[in-house]
């Protein structure tokens, strides 16, 4: 039998009209894209980070690929705050309607607070996603992520300068992710993001050295997907905030299976590289799928796998 498809979620008291929304880092700021298809149809945008400077990132190579993802070590290339908010995001306002997420990173928390306090002032960022889980960068990043004091200073030092939600985005490289989310929980985090990328590397067989300039790199694709559904699962059972999955998301089925995990929403990554048109499909798609597993409101199945 045929049922209307509901496929609104909401974060934070924020209601999205699906879940999908391109990953920071793998959809810019949105202006290629929305040359190709209407942005409205998305859940919302994750903008590329922002930090305090601007950053050229790391030196090339900086992608690699590799079987099921690709490599990268970027190294949060973007044009700096003052510029985020006085052209890119008044640029992509044009495109798309709806409330945002501001994706940000420092290199202290001082520099954490003072981005999370400039987005606080823009009517189009409804989230704030802090993330301490970039593993290209040195003096910050990961680091941050990979200890529960220092995930719940800097959770501390944004949640003070913003009423708006801050969701603080993990970094699978740590041994339990659900001490990292629990600190960030009881530091006051509104939500959880997870997964950042796995820490990786590839070797030239002709020249015998690290195809990248960093030599490491993040891992994403469909190879890191059964890994963030792991995290997602027990996330979900150690903390009572909403989870925004990703990882490797590329199908419907894939949104299905993270959102039983214990996601709300989910965001999709390196498929935006190989497939511009990869969140659009995810989103036509979804209420066929959700036919075919009785799924009437995707509202309902958040954590049904437990």
């Amino acid at each position: 039998m045929f049922f209307e498809k509901d496929m609104r979620v909401t974060l934070s008291g924020i209601t999205l009209d699906n879940p999908v929304i391109p990953a920071s880092g793998t959809f810019g700021y949105g202006r290629e894209f929305s040359e190709l298809y209407d942005l409205d149809i998305l859940g919302s945008i994750s903008f590329k980070g922002t930090t305090v400077e601007p950053r050229d990132g790391n030196p090339l190579p900086r992608i690699a690929e590799t079987r099921s993802g690709m490599l990268n070590s970027v190294g949060l290339q973007n044009p700096g705050l003052e510029k985020v908010i006085a052209e890119e995001i008044p640029e992509l306002a044009k495109r798309f309607h709806k409330p945002l997420i501001a994706n940000i990173s420092g290199f202290a928390a001082w520099e954490y607070a003072e981005l999370a306090q400039a987005m606080d002032k823009i009517p189009q960022v409804g989230i704030i996603e802090v993330n301490i889980s970039c593993p290209n960068v040195h003096g910050g990043g990961m680091a941050f992520g990979s200890d529960p004091e220092l995930a719940a200073h800097i959770t501390k030092s944004v949640k003070r300068v913003t009423n708006k939600p801050v969701y603080i985005k993990l970094t699978p490289n740590v041994t339990d992710i659900t001490e990292i989310a629990k600190s960030c929980e009881d530091a006051g985090a509104d939500g959880i993001s997870l997964i950042n990328t796995v820490l990786a590397m590839r070797i030239d067989l002709k020249t015998r050295r690290p195809v990248l300039a960093n030599v490491t790199g993040g891992l994403s694709g469909p190879a890191v997907f059964p890994i963030a559904v792991r995290m997602v699962y027990q996330v979900y059972d150690a903390v009572n905030i909403p989870i925004i999955g990703m990882g490797g998301i590329s199908t419907a089925e894939d949104v299905i299976e993270m959102m039983l995990a214990g996601a709300t929403a989910v965001q999709v990554g390196a498929a935006n590289l190989a497939d511009p048109f990869a969140c659009k499909k995810i989103i036509e798609e979804l209420p066929d799928v959700m036919d075919k597993y009785g799924i009437v409101s995707l509202s309902d199945i958040t954590g049904a796998a437990h």
